[in-house]
């Protein structure tokens, strides 16, 4: 993720940066420009076909599946946002989660603890590094698919919860704290809430991660664009003429955008240009915890 101006519009119209859509689109722009200039070359100068009002009339049919195009694309961003922004919440509530556990451990241990500060101090914030790689793993991508992957290999299978393992060690060294009296049974459910909300955010994430949007719902959208903007041209050029060389493409651009911004943020645990820098914040999970439970 870039931390950037949202106030410059210069940079956001004039410069294309790594994550625009026309970089992506370009080759289908210059492909649906050439073939609107086929399309409205045969009609005006060899078909004839001013004369066919049923023709000019396709318009019309446009402007009628344009309002639903817009209300399944206005969807379709949304929910893709609702997801990231959720991840984005999800996170922040394992940064809290982190610190108020680190807060309170440094609270109840006794300074001369120092073994056990120790373990904290490296546990907490494995807990985000194992979550962080965990998520970016293909082994969350499939774990609900029917499919069978055997390119993957067995360690695929074979291939242990690396959340889980973190979170059972925090819980283990706890409870044998409890037992060695070194904190009390209220101390330990004061402290409960934090270990049970490690898994909690887990599943969360594995949630968002591992449920895409519909695929039905994803392609259906996909031939919805392609098939409305492939019409386009042949009712349009008695109107705009050789315009629609033009105009053709960049409504592509526009409705296709929308559907690759979507298809971007569906998934805010990758590798794109905006998805979220869980990396650098379980970085800085790690840089907090130690600021707290120093030996």
């Amino acid at each position: 993720m870039r931390i950037y101006n949202p106030k410059e519009w210069f940079k956001a119209v004039f410069f294309i940066h790594r994550s625009d859509t026309l970089r992506k689109l370009y080759p289908y722009l210059l492909f649906i420009a050439a073939f609107s200039g086929g399309i409205a070359y045969l009609e005006l100068e060899y078909l004839n076909l001013s004369t066919k009002s049923w023709v000019k009339n396709i318009t019309i049919v446009h402007n009628l599946l344009g309002f639903a195009l817009s209300l399944l694309l206005v969807f379709r961003t949304n929910t893709a946002y609702d997801r990231w922004w959720e991840a984005r919440k999800q996170w922040g509530a394992l940064t809290n989660v982190s610190r108020n556990l680190a807060l309170k451990l440094n609270a109840l241990l006794d300074e001369d603890d120092v073994a056990i500060r120790h373990f904290y101090r490296k546990a907490i914030p494995m807990y985000s590094q194992s979550l962080y790689a965990f998520l970016r793993s293909d082994y969350t991508t499939f774990m609900l698919d029917e499919n069978e992957h055997p390119e993957l290999g067995d360690a695929f299978s074979k291939k242990k919860h690396g959340p889980n393992q973190v979170a059972s060690l925090i819980f283990k060294k706890t409870n044998e704290l409890y037992k060695q009296n070194k904190i009390s049974g209220e101390q330990l459910l004061m402290v409960n809430h934090e270990l049970e909300g490690l898994t909690n955010i887990c599943g969360a994430c594995e949630r968002i991660k591992n449920t895409p949007i519909p695929h039905s719902y994803s392609t259906f959208i996909k031939k919805f664009i392609a098939l409305y903007v492939a019409t386009l041209p042949i009712g349009y050029v008695f109107s705009l003429g050789y315009f629609v060389i033009l105009a053709v493409p960049f409504i592509l651009y526009v409705l296709a955008s929308l559907e690759l911004i979507a298809e971007a943020i569906e998934d805010p645990f990758g590798t794109d240009y905006d998805d979220l820098p869980i990396e650098k914040m379980a970085e800085n999970m790690k840089k907090h915890t130690h600021e707290v439970l120093h030996p």
